[in-house]
């Protein structure tokens, strides 16, 4: 899908993370890429993330899914709403509604929710901790806006929904087929469906928040310490107060936590591992039989194209003149040369051509292989 009258670079620099945008359908050509029912369907499949939320009065009610085929039959005219987490890992048609966002890094994108409902249906005001670009398939769609929500923002008592007890609209916009409308973090928003087939492909990012990076990154440093790697001071001297700690000790301490903590490249490694686990690994290409190089070697003495798995995660860093490290799916890949010009091809694109150029590398015939073998890529069949 193509995107015009669109100006990536003035929209980070005067709304990104800045204020709502609404985007009357800037598509070359707007097609709805799901129909209703093939998302019931994902509704109903236990390895895909669902939920129904419903509406009554002033109570609403949250199940998850799978979801039985019969229960869609028993709504009854209550207005109801049906999400389905990370559709673009099931649908390819769904995935290609991210190919316009490119313009922010791989590494920050989420994936792309898809929510049904009649009309009325919604799941209440709210506000998210990431941004999000909210794409109208079908229907009609009110959003109503409020204003930013702090840490002691009030919510509703529900034990599933951070629904917001006072919420007041500031602006409103009815979506229509291929309109957008983007949402900052913490901007309070709430959508009702203007028509009984409404659909909304929810765009997300994501944003770790500082405890994640510091629990996660401790446990990573903390790994592979020695017991026996301890505080030592040779050079302590008498103290006219034994209850003190000095200033020297405080140095000291800090600097045996710096110097792991604060180890820029040991920092790059662990991030771009860390920002590419998977969120769901379970969506895997991984073969019956792991490939061997000989093999893959062979595959690629005819041109073919590297599929990336679209529940995968890629994301590389520069580590010096012609070297990067690849990271895949939390795995990271050490690359040089032509290796390292291929891997930022992987890393950027949903597919590569490959062939008798990679064939002779043995360093791309490993890389290769070991993707296929992990599930992260997969050859292209028709080729």
């Amino acid at each position: 899908m193509q995107m015009i009258n669109f100006d990536p670079e003035q929209f980070l620099r005067e709304y990104w993370q800045k204020k709502p945008l609404l985007i009357r359908n800037p598509w070359k050509a707007w097609s709805n890429p799901l129909e209703p029912d093939e998302l019931a369907g994902l509704a109903c499949e236990s390895e895909v993330e669902s939920r129904l939320v419903m509406q009554a009065a002033d109570t609403w009610e949250l199940e998850h899914g799978p979801l039985a085929e019969s229960r869609f039959g028993g709504l009854g005219k209550t207005p109801w709403t049906l999400l389905v987490q990370a559709v673009d890992h099931h649908v390819p048609e769904v995935a290609a509604l991210l190919e316009p966002f490119r313009f922010i890094p791989n590494w920050r994108v989420d994936d792309v929710m898809v929510s049904y409902a009649v009309d009325g249906g919604g799941v209440g005001p709210h506000f998210d901790q990431y941004d999000v670009f909210l794409v109208q398939g079908l229907g009609k769609r009110l959003w109503q806006l409020g204003g930013a929500c702090g840490p002691d923002a009030e919510l509703l008592p529900h034990d599933d929904l951070r629904l917001l007890a006072n919420f007041e609209a500031t602006e409103e916009w009815l979506l229509e087929p291929g309109d957008i409308l983007y949402v900052p973090p913490r901007i309070a928003h709430n959508g009702i469906a203007a028509s009984d087939d409404c659909m909304t492909y929810s765009v997300g990012f994501r944003a770790p928040s500082r405890s994640e990076l510091i629990e996660d990154l401790a446990e990573a440093v903390t790994a592979d310490l020695e017991d026996d790697d301890r505080y030592a001071d040779p050079d302590l001297r008498a103290q006219e107060n034994p209850g003190e700690i000095s200033q020297e000790a405080i140095d000291h301490l800090l600097g045996m936590i710096a110097e792991r903590m604060l180890d820029r490249d040991g920092f790059a490694r662990w991030f771009a591992g860390y920002s590419t686990t998977p969120k769901r690994p379970e969506i895997t290409w991984q073969p019956e039989e792991p490939f061997e190089a000989d093999e893959v070697r062979d595959i690629l003495a005819e041109p073919s194209e590297l599929l990336r798995n679209p529940a995968s995660r890629f994301a590389f860093v520069r580590q010096g003149p012609g070297a990067v490290l690849l990271s895949v799916d939390g795995q990271c890949h050490d690359c040089s040369g032509e290796t390292a010009s291929f891997a930022e091809q992987l890393a950027g694109q949903d597919r590569v051509p490959v062939g008798p150029d990679q064939a002779t590398s043995g360093a791309m015939v490993e890389l290769i292989a070991a993707l296929l073998n992990q599930g992260s890529v997969a050859f292209d069949e028709e080729r």
